[in-house]
């Protein structure tokens, strides 16, 4: 059967296949010169080129590339692949993950990411490949290259470039926690407890009664059940008697009710600049 171009694709179609799968179908058929389900892999030595130049070499990719591509030895005798490129290197990360098909050992994937200058002092970028190569490869191809600097005829890579979250985006994260903090029970107890109140220094009675944080007492005096009218009594003594004074300085008040006697007291007191209201 005669496999696919990537001319002849359906629209629509992905390619996104697991690494057996990548194994199994895609590098074994191209290590025994057998046709791959889709022809949408090319043969390009990636070595030869740096990797923001290998997207165009390929058929088929929009964030990730495929390649088969030949590996040669770093040195005549020995068995490490040489990654050097033109302009920087290829550096093995992590440990080598190794391939199953039904419990049944296909394959390594090994992680590399790419340096920009020339060893130790090189740069790291944010290019990454996945390199798979077949469980048997190395003994095979040791003895049919044996005295020649080719290691190996073919492994397949996969290539992209890391993504970051922009600056922008991670400001306005930022930002959105540091809302969502101020909002919750401990922060907003906190600063309700660093909140002064803070008294004129000179007022009437009827200012302090329509303030918020004296509620209390404007209830104590305009109580239904209260046999005296504070409030009007104040009105009907007219602005002229309405006495000023300073703060923390009242005058004797008294009223009863019907259940029994209450007498509220208002002595002066300084101290926390706070009237004080006792039996």
């Amino acid at each position: 059967m005669e496999a696919k171009r990537s001319s002849d694709l359906p629209p629509g179609f992905r390619f996104h296949p697991t690494d057996e799968e990548l194994i199994v179908f895609y590098l074994k058929n191209q290590a025994s010169s057998r046709p791959c389900p889709v022809s949408i892999i090319p043969e390009v030595d990636i070595y030869k080129f740096d990797p923001w130049e290998l997207p165009e070499k390929a058929e088929f990719g929009e964030n990730e590339w495929y390649f088969f591509t030949p590996r040669d030895r770093k040195y005549p005798n020995g068995v490490r692949p040489n990654r050097a490129t033109v302009s920087g290197y290829w550096k093995a990360t992590g440990t080598d993950k190794a391939i199953y098909s039904e419990s049944k050992y296909v394959g390594v994937k090994k992680a590399l990411v790419f340096y920009q200058g020339r060893p130790p002092k090189g740069v790291k970028s944010d290019w990454i490949m996945h390199e798979y190569r077949l469980s048997d490869s190395r003994k095979q191809q040791a003895n049919k290259h044996l005295g020649s600097m080719r290691l190996d005829d073919w492994v397949l890579c996969r290539i992209y470039k890391k993504k970051h979250l922009g600056k922008a985006y991670l400001d306005q994260k930022v930002e959105e926690d540091q809302k969502i903090e101020m909002k919750t029970p401990e922060t907003v107890k906190a600063n309700e407890e660093q909140v002064v109140l803070k008294f004129p220094r000179a007022c009437s009675i009827t200012s302090l009664l329509d303030m918020d944080y004296l509620g209390p007492i404007s209830q104590l005096f305009s109580d239904n059940n209260s046999g005296y009218d504070f409030q009007n009594s104040m009105a009907g003594a007219g602005a002229g008697h309405a006495q000023m004074f300073q703060f923390g300085e009242m005058p004797n008040y008294q009223t009863t009710t019907d259940s029994g006697k209450f007498q509220a007291m208002a002595q002066t007191s300084v101290l926390n600049h706070q009237p004080w209201f006792g039996p």
